[in-house]
């Protein structure tokens, strides 16, 4: 069993820069949890202080119920894999995974036995021998993350593993670290500002803003059932239009829309795939520009203001520019004061 635990932890940088405030979240054991966020937003700096690399102002880490916050990054039973692979370049793969192995003073047909077997684990068996710039940059990244398991850690961190890779290897090396983790069953804290990895990768998914937690729930919740503006925002492809609500109905513009919330300002949510269009002229507002995926279509709208809305559409080919539309939502969220306040489900 291996669960993770940050309690009310607080970082601050010389001149007073608050990085993380005042975090606080468990890690149970098997799981992994993706931190989420815009750079800046805190994620790095409490992944690092969780490996050991930055010291906490205030709070606590454990590992297992054991205080490690003050604890040197090679007393700590976790493992890092950062960005840049951070590879010995002049070792071969078998040297770059067994040089931990060897200060920990393993026996040599130890250290041979666990390599070989975590190779094999990230589908590199037999590439013990090549040269670190003979490998690509996903068999890079692949070796890396092997390093760090092969001293079985309790807890594994990955620092944004695939930023530097192109979208379809990002997307390849995601699903198999992703199936590596669940055969071992490590747990797992996971830091990236990209949305596709956090909604195809974690179990839960802190989306953190200003070094502060936003919301910490399953993917499909937090895309679903986002609590505030800026979690509606971050996650996915949102239209967040601001306006007024008089007598149940909210207004923006030309648009106006049901909603049961008391009277004054609102910000209406509504995802691309939730909004229905229906031609009509003059319409509450007009297609500015028809992208056509091949899967489905995306509309830019215009309100008569400028307020910008998206649309998804399976047959793009039925709107043109300059075409006047009526919008229809079938599901909607409204917020207020930064809270949620209103959500219906299609």
């Amino acid at each position: 069993m291996s669960v993770l635990t940050i309690k009310d932890v607080t970082k601050l940088f010389p001149g007073g820069t608050k990085a993380v405030d005042s975090f606080s979240l468990e890690v149970a054991d098997g799981e992994l949890v993706c931190l989420l966020g815009p750079s800046g937003s805190g994620k790095s700096t409490l992944l690092r202080m969780v490996g050991g690399f930055e010291q906490p102002t205030s709070g606590l880490i454990t590992i297992d119920g054991q205080d490690i916050t003050h604890m040197p990054p090679e007393k700590r039973p976790t493992g890092m894999v950062f960005q840049s692979h951070a590879l010995w370049t002049h070792m071969d793969v078998f040297k770059n995974l067994a040089f931990g192995l060897k200060l920990r003073r393993l026996p040599a047909d130890e250290i041979k036995r666990r390599v070989e077997a975590v190779l094999e684990l990230v589908g590199l068996g037999g590439y013990g021998s090549r040269r670190v710039t003979q490998l690509s940059g996903g068999q890079q990244q692949r070796v890396a993350l092997a390093r760090s398991l092969v001293l079985e850690p309790k807890i594994l961190l990955l620092d944004e593993p695939f930023a530097s890779l192109d979208q379809h290897l990002r997307e390849r090396l995601r699903e198999e670290v992703r199936d590596i983790q669940q055969r071992v069953g490590i747990t797992t804290l996971f830091v990236t500002h990209g949305q596709d990895e956090a909604l195809s990768m974690a179990d839960r998914i802190v989306v953190m803003r200003d070094g502060r937690t936003e919301q910490i729930d399953r993917p499909d919740v937090v895309y679903r059932d986002p609590q505030t503006p800026f979690v509606a925002g971050f996650i996915g492809t949102m239209n967040l239009i601001e306006g007024t609500v008089s007598n149940g109905t909210f207004t923006r513009a030309s648009f106006s829309h049901p909603l049961a919330v008391a009277d004054g300002p609102a910000t209406l949510a509504i995802r691309p795939e939730a909004l229905d269009l229906v031609a009509a002229e003059p319409g509450a507002a007009k297609v500015h520009r028809v992208t056509d995926y091949g899967t489905h279509g995306l509309l830019d709208l215009n309100l008569p203001d400028g307020t910008r809305v998206k649309a998804m559409v399976d047959h793009p080919g039925q709107f043109k520019n300059g075409q006047g539309v009526n919008l229809a939502p079938r599901a909607v969220a409204a917020y207020r004061d930064n809270k949620q306040i209103f959500r219906s489900e299609a």
